[in-house]
């Protein structure tokens, strides 16, 4: 036999031998090689797992715009209560923190000389007018010239002047309540001197109650006198109802917003003033609006865009935007009725991935 024969068969003997001892041992990696070799060949959209989401099916919603801003609230009416005299209190009529009608006289100062003056003249215009009469009949009998029973006519209607701006000045000497409402704290006592200046208590009016409140310059030409209005109290779980009763006739320069006031009726007081409240106001509404909840929109550079469910797989859209709520967008272009929108795992959604939608909901 040639040797170069003998040797070729040498050698494929022990290859085979080689073979025969070491395939248990490398048969493992020779598997996972074909395996990743298989799935190389299987294009990559077959391998993806499907995602589990929650769709929502666009219908038919009402959407309203609404606008949120914060105010305060004030008394109907207040007044600083003060003499308009000066002089001794003499007595206070009235308890802190209670109820007052208009004209009550709620304090009282000393009008002793004044009262006297008074007395004075009303005893010198009663002899005027007895000295009058006298005089009247001697003219009628020609017996005294007209211009002496004029100048006696002038002294009674003197007289009477005196005595009401005596009557003003007592009237002065008296507080009285301007209007029905409640009484606040009273900061003087009896026998202290009172001046125009001195405060004597505060008279609130709290029902109705007035709402006062800013809103941004853009909506002026849609607030109108009796516009309604909600608003809400910290601590208080109901709403309540409101509507305008006053606009600010000019725009504040340092806001740029438009002041109004609304007024709620407070028949049982139980609103205070001076409390914060948060204002809502719904202006335009929008019936049959595709709209889709704010957490479904994705912007981007290039727009804004949502994912709906599309033969099982995710699609991409570029969606058009238009009124906004707190919860809510309206889709202007984009969406249709009856599209299923993805609402869940939003992060990882992707154009063609495979769906499996566990929830559907319906768009309210």
């Amino acid at each position: 036999m040639n040797k170069n024969l003998r040797t070729t068969i040498i050698f494929i003997i022990l290859g085979l031998a080689a073979v025969i001892i070491f395939y248990p041992k490398i048969k493992p990696f020779i598997k996972s090689k074909l395996t990743k070799q298989s799935n190389e060949a299987i294009p990559l959209r077959t391998r993806q797992q499907a995602l589990t989401v929650s769709g929502l099916i666009i219908s038919p919603v009402q959407m309203s715009e609404l606008v949120k801003s914060i105010g305060t609230l004030h008394p109907d009416e207040e007044v600083d209560l003060s003499f308009e005299t000066s002089g001794k209190i003499v007595s206070i009529n009235f308890q802190e923190g209670t109820r007052v009608k208009k004209g009550d006289l709620l304090a009282k100062i000393n009008d002793k000389p004044l009262q006297a003056q008074l007395e004075k003249l009303l005893a010198q215009k009663k002899l005027a007018e007895q000295k009058e009469f006298r005089q009247r009949n001697l003219l009628d009998k020609d017996a005294i010239s007209q211009e002496s029973y004029d100048q006696v006519q002038t002294d009674v209607q003197t007289l009477q002047a005196d005595i009401n701006l005596i009557t003003a000045r007592i009237s002065e000497t008296e507080l009285r309540a301007p209007f029905d409402g409640i009484i606040g704290l009273r900061y003087i006592s009896e026998g202290a001197y009172a001046t125009p200046s001195t405060k004597i208590a505060r008279l609130v009016k709290i029902s109705p109650i007035k709402i006062e409140f800013s809103i941004p310059e853009r909506y002026e030409q849609e607030i109108k006198i009796g516009y309604p209005i909600k608003f809400s109290i910290d601590g208080i779980n109901s709403e309540f109802n409101a509507s305008v009763y006053a606009i600010d006739p000019k725009i504040e320069l340092n806001t740029r917003t438009l002041v109004l006031r609304a007024l709620y009726p407070n028949r049982y007081e139980e609103l205070k003033p001076g409390r914060y409240t948060g204002i809502t106001l719904t202006l335009s509404q929008i019936e049959n609006a595709v709209a889709i909840p704010t957490e479904a929109l994705i912007a981007e550079i290039e727009g804004e865009k949502v994912f709906v469910c599309r033969s099982g797989r995710a699609e991409s859209i570029k969606v058009s935007t238009g009124l906004r709520t707190e919860s809510k967008i309206q889709i202007t272009s984009g969406l249709k009725f009856g599209d299923t929108l993805l609402i869940t795992g939003i992060l990882q959604l992707r154009q063609g991935l495979p769906l499996r939608l566990d929830t559907i909901y319906t768009s309210k």
